[in-house]
């Protein structure tokens, strides 16, 4: 068969089966008395099985090895097909990411698109500083979603806070993402996940807070009761209130409790709250409730106090004497 039929048949252009017979890879078995190449049945069952193994990725070096080194095995080239093969579809999905970012922020020409490409570059930069920079810088220019997936895989503390900042000025946009970010499987990532929330002004992501106060990780609801307490929402006092007894951020804990207490009608149902608590607990946190309570003003506090001033253990009693002795002075 002369080499245009071949081409017809298998697909292979001329121009190619040219170039693999000047390479040895598949040499017609003989020529024509005019001196055309012609290939046999042979020759044709060689040319696809060179098309199949270039179709996995070979180059034309490693398809001449696995088709004529008896020695050749083709494990090895396997595994290392399966790594180039990972790397290129990573490179392929985050350029694909990076359009979509791009995409998103609507750019209106050509200077826009570029601005976005350096910003997003910025923020996946190898410099703490750089990332940094362009947290502080990004405005409206980087889509959201970006600054979402920068702020949930930043360990740069200085980094995160500045993409925290940027999140909380660019709007509601970012809360889904946020509370997808609070499932994720990562500890680490979740608690970032959280901790961008609690930055977020409004009711919108006062929302999301308070379906965090009810998950699994006590991270997530000890950053949760915190923003929450400092916003005022009732709704944290009980988990505040666990904190301390749990020695788990109580000073913070106490503190977002105090925050409550500028209502009056919070500070008595959080004084009642608190004086539940000290009759079920160890003696450690009954000191560290009674150290909340000082902070409690109101008459509900203040009863308390006075009658934990006769408390048995000498620092209860002491810190509420002390406390009792400042209120009256003021």
């Amino acid at each position: 068969m002369l080499i245009g039929d071949v081409a017809r048949r298998s697909g292979v252009s001329a121009r190619m089966l040219r170039h693999y017979d000047s390479l040895g890879l598949v040499r017609p078995t003989g020529r024509t008395d005019a001196g055309y190449r012609e290939y046999s049945a042979a020759d044709i069952r060689r040319i696809f099985h060179v098309e199949s193994l270039r179709s996995l990725g070979l180059s034309l070096r490693d398809v001449a090895r696995a088709l004529d080194d008896p020695g050749f095995t083709p494990a090895g080239l396997v595994d290392g097909l399966v790594r180039r093969t990972r790397e290129r579809i990573a490179a392929q999905t985050a350029l694909l990411t990076r359009l979509r970012r791009i995409g998103e922020a609507e750019p209106a020409d050509w200077t826009d698109v570029l601005q976005t490409v350096a910003l997003l570059q910025e923020l996946g930069s190898d410099s703490a500083a750089r990332r940094q920079r362009a947290a502080l810088t990004s405005d409206e220019e980087v889509p959201v979603a970006a600054l979402v997936e920068a702020a949930l895989s930043e360990t740069d503390p200085n980094v995160a806070g500045a993409l925290r900042w940027a999140l909380a000025r660019s709007g509601d946009g970012g809360l889904a993402l946020l509370a997808e970010g609070l499932e994720a499987p990562a500890p680490e990532v979740r608690e970032r996940a959280v901790r961008c929330v609690a930055e977020f002004p409004g009711d919108a992501a006062t929302d999301v807070l308070r379906g965090a106060l009810a998950h699994d990780d006590p991270v997530i609801r000890t950053h949760a009761a915190l923003a929450l307490g400092n916003r005022g929402v009732a709704t944290a006092i009980t988990p505040l209130i666990e904190m301390i007894v749990d020695e788990r951020r109580d000073a913070d804990a106490a503190d977002a409790l105090s925050v409550l207490a500028a209502e009056p009608a919070l500070a008595d149902q959080i004084a009642a709250d608190l004086v539940v608590a000290l009759a079920c607990v160890d003696l450690g946190a009954r000191r560290r409730l009674t150290q909340a309570l000082a902070d409690i003003p109101g008459s509900a506090a203040a009863r308390a106090l006075e009658e934990l001033s006769h408390d048995a253990d000498r620092v209860i009693a002491a810190t509420a004497t002390y406390t009792l002795g400042l209120r009256s002075a003021a």
